[in-house]
């Protein structure tokens, strides 16, 4: 039986999904793909970070319904694009001419090491399983990891989405008000 709380969270969703196809790309060409992550309190955060980093959109690899509050509203600013498996996201991505990046702590290159060139693909995994998909199948992804000091061996998802879209903003350094003023707005 579905409770009042799960279909106000439904309703929420399938309200802020409709106004999600009028969002606009912001400030930079990066991506985020949120590959078959729990549909949860995550996901909702990352909206909310991708449009304070002026992410171009998020791509959301089989997840399903999540409550947009959390995002405060960023659901409905940065472009969605919504996947049934990880393959046609990465055909998508690759047509369009976009480097991707699968973050994993086992990767041998270190994210603030590597030239994040403008058309940056960012693959975030499942929180407990990682990817959905088999990395020598897809040859062309690069692994990076997020340096860490302590005994932990990885971040929340979330938290590690914060810092791949921070340093790529420092790599490249453009602001949303250079991006407006060139396009005459």
């Amino acid at each position: 039986m579905t409770s009042q709380r799960d279909r106000n969270m439904l309703l929420r969703y399938r309200k802020e999904r409709q106004k999600n196809v009028l969002a606009k790309p912001v400030a930079h060409a990066f991506i985020l793909v949120l590959d078959q992550l729990k549909a949860g309190f995550n996901v909702p955060k990352i909206f909310r970070s991708a449009e304070a980093f002026g992410a171009a959109a998020v791509h959301l690899v089989n997840i399903g319904p999540f409550d947009p509050a959390p995002a405060k509203g960023s659901f409905r600013k940065v472009p969605a694009r919504f996947h049934e498996d990880f393959a046609a996201c990465y055909s998508e991505l690759t047509e369009q001419g976009y480097t991707l990046y699968r973050l994993a702590p086992d990767a041998e290159a270190g994210l603030c090491h590597c030239a994040l060139p403008e058309k940056s693909a960012f693959i975030l995994g499942h929180e407990e399983f990682g990817c959905s998909f088999d990395p020598q199948d897809y040859p062309a992804i690069r692994s990076l990891s997020i340096p860490q000091y302590g005994s932990v061996q990885s971040l929340n998802v979330s938290i590690a989405s914060s810092i791949v879209m921070y340093e790529f903003v420092r790599q490249h350094g453009t602001n949303v008000s250079e991006v407006q003023d060139e396009s005459g707005a």
